[in-house]
């Protein structure tokens, strides 16, 4: 491929909700731009976007993959994006890098909730895009339909540059509304079509369709405006000059239409791509802070500027190992040269650059300003890290990350398993920033939380293949906690006599509750020596230690205050050791006067569904013993907050994807801990006993 100036690039996402078509469009435009000799068929996995074993066994983007063509003397950047929920996160990372966008809205489905996600990063990040209503060849397709669920769902100004000719079998080709052209295809998939005349059914139509496009298309600015005011009509150049503008300004949304999977309609698409999307050079300057001093910098996307690109993915590959995915925002990028990375403080070595292809490389020597680019082997360098030159960095701020919203416990299959499986989750976490891990202190459980259970059970499937890591998803343990209600005096007395030199620990204390988060407060009230002050830490560590073992189902026991105010020792037989067991006797005797209770981790729930299935989801949450604490309407959806203890949530993704066909959303975040209603806390209390009776306690 050879060098384009940046005028003529197009750094492209195709973008929506899952099954939409983004593949098929994508795999469609590789075809007709020469870049693939066959149309692959993600149904038939042999697409060339949807190259991991993972997406050919589910027939879903789980990754974006990018390619790049070359149409009409433009080079695009291609990047196919995911659209499940489970997915979408990478596509938020994607879109930061992009500066173009093509929506699929489905001519049967319309707009879903993942297409109004991807919406919103756009208008987050200023992404100009153009809309392509897909599958008209389909049964119960409508074009419209499409068009005004755009309008209504997405707050967009649809302005249809196209109508179908036909639908559904009928559907055969495209109606241009700026040229008054029939586009007509044949039906071999190839691609290829005549100019024609519009038939004349179609005429009316697409002569008031094309009113109120140059209509809309004339306020794209001022002097389009007068012009259009004055002679009523507009030239076929100021029809495009108005689309390029207005669609830039986010003034509008062009609508094409056609079908990915028959090929019909992508050649149109392409045009509008070169003609009315922009450049990385009609985009704002890329703005960054300058590390050192901390003040705000800009870099234009020219070759003269020093070199600055922002990484936005990463992959692993078990052969060449690891590879970072970035955008060059100004500067120039030669192989074999040296990089800074600002946010870790270290130069970075590059080696070969290179274009994707799918899942193939193909090398190039250089990289300018709005190329899309890859690298291998950098050692420290994350998605997310800024790259730049050393003399001038720059600090590019990343797409912030989405929020985990299910978690897992893995166990490894074996030993072997056991001791490779940090450096395989260390390199997935390089690859799926949302994904986290940790060890949870109180379950000892290792814990995985990522998108969604399908993102999970993908993320074992890949650590299997990649690094030969075998673990098993299990749901995990609720951290639940202990307290008290009431106060005691006791005594703990440890006392014994083996021969020799025994053993005597003494003491008194007053076990009383703290508010809630206070923790453990330990108050020392020991007056005239009678526990000498060598011996005090000793209780007060036994007492801890019998608190983390728990009283009622072994778990932590919080917010207490232990005050320590009488005692008596032996000036031969007392030791740290007997006051630590009589402080951890006196503990327990004091836990069972106390009124213990155990309490459980309550979450704060967002969740956002469409309207026709807001009671159920209302009806299923109070069944959880969620308490709804307010519901905001948002276009043809509600957002629904309530707070829900965590164990009636910890696969609440597959039941909301069930309840919603897939359309709702859903973020937890943890938010304090209440009390167990009595007739579950005995259920959970009576579990415990009985796992510690078969030897399979978790503490």
């Amino acid at each position: 491929m050879g060098r384009y100036e940046t005028a003529k690039l197009r750094n492209l996402g195709i973008v929506a909700h899952g099954g939409a078509g983004k593949t098929s469009l994508a795999e469609a435009i590789l075809f007709d731009a020469g870049m693939i000799d066959r149309l692959g068929r993600v149904d038939e996995g042999t697409s060339t976007m949807d190259y991991e074993p993972e997406e050919i066994k589910r027939r879903i983007s789980i990754t974006s993959s990018l390619d790049h063509c070359e149409w009409n003397g433009h080079s695009i950047h291609l990047v196919d994006t995911p659209g499940y929920g489970n997915f979408i996160a990478d596509t938020r990372a994607c879109m930061r890098a992009l500066d173009c966008a093509v929506v699929i809205l489905s001519a049967i489905s319309g707009v879903k909730v993942q297409t109004e996600e991807v919406w919103q990063w756009a208008n987050e990040f200023e992404i100009p895009r153009i809309a392509f209503v897909n599958k008209l060849d389909r049964e119960r397709a409508s074009f419209f339909r499409a068009i005004d669920d755009m309008e209504k769902a997405l707050g967009a100004r649809g302005v249809a540059v196209q109508i179908p000719l036909g639908l559904e079998a009928d559907f055969k080709g495209v109606i241009d509304l700026i040229r008054m052209k029939a586009y007509v295809y044949k039906d071999d998939l190839s691609g290829k079509f005549s100019e024609e005349e519009i038939p004349g059914e179609y005429r009316d139509e697409a002569n008031r369709l094309r009113e109120m496009m140059v209509e809309t298309v004339a306020e794209a600015y001022d002097a389009l405006t007068e012009k259009f005011l004055e002679v009523g009509e507009l030239t076929e150049a100021e029809i495009l000059d108005g689309l390029r503008v207005g669609t830039m300004r986010n003034t509008f949304t062009p609508v094409l239409c056609g079908s990915a999977a028959m090929n019909i309609g992508v050649a149109q698409l392409l045009d509008a791509v070169c003609d009315y999307l922009p450049s990385p050079l009609d985009r704002t300057n890329a703005v960054g802070i300058d590390p050192k001093s901390q003040e705000i910098v800009e870099r234009a996307p020219s070759e003269n500027e020093p070199f600055s690109a922002l990484v936005f993915k990463t992959t692993s590959d078990p052969y060449t190992g690891k590879i970072t995915i970035f955008r060059v925002y100004s500067g120039v990028l030669n192989s074999d040269s040296t990089v800074w990375n600002p946010g870790k403080g270290v130069q970075e070595r590059i080696g070969q650059i290179y274009e994707l292809e799918g899942k193939k490389q193909h090398p190039v020597q250089q990289a300018v300003a709005g190329d899309i680019v890859a690298v291998s082997k950098l050692k420290e360098t994350v998605t997310g890290d800024t790259l730049c030159a050393e003399a001038k960095p720059i600090l590019y701020e990343p797409a912030q990350q989405l929020a985990p919203v299910i978690s897992y416990a893995i166990e490894p299959k074996t030993k072997a398993d056991e001791d490779k499986i940090h450096n395989a989750l260390h390199r997935m976490i390089e690859e799926e920033p949302t994904l986290e891990s940790h060890r949870d202190p109180q379950t000892k459980e290792f814990i995985i939380s990522g998108m969604g259970q399908v993102h999970l059970e993908v993320i074992v499937e890949k650590m299997k293949r990649k690094f030969g890591v075998e673990v098993v998803l299990k749901t995990p343990k609720v951290p639940y906690l202990e307290t008290i209600r009431g106060s005691a005096k006791v005594q703990g007395k440890y006392k014994k006599q083996s021969g020799g030199r025994g053993q005597y620990g003494d003491c008194w204390i007053e076990l009383s509750p703290l508010p809630r988060g206070e923790g453990y407060l330990f108050e020392d009230k020991i007056v005239g020596g009678v526990i000498p002050r060598q011996y005090i830490p000793a209780v007060d560590k036994g007492i801890q230690d019998a608190a983390k073992e728990g009283f009622l189902a072994g778990n932590p026991v919080v917010d207490i205050k232990v005050a320590l105010f009488d005692g008596s020792f032996h000036t031969v037989d007392s030791s740290e050791m007997a006051f630590k067991v009589a402080g951890s006797m006196a503990f327990k005797k004091a836990m069972e006067l106390c009124k213990p209770v155990l309490l459980e981790p309550i979450v704060n729930m967002k969740v956002t569904v469409p309207d026709e299935n807001m009671g159920d989801v209302i009806g299923d949450l109070n069944s959880r013993r969620g308490k709804v604490v307010g519901v905001e309407p948002k276009a043809n959806s509600q957002i629904i907050r309530s707070v829900v203890p965590m164990s009636e949530v910890l696969t609440y993704s597959n039941d909301l994807r069930s309840m919603t066909s897939d359309r709702g959303l859903f973020t937890l975040e943890f938010s304090h801990y209440e009390e167990v209603p009595s007739h579950l806390a005995q259920k959970i209390i009576t579990e415990s006993a009985n796992l510690k009776g078969n030897g399979n306690g978790a503490h």
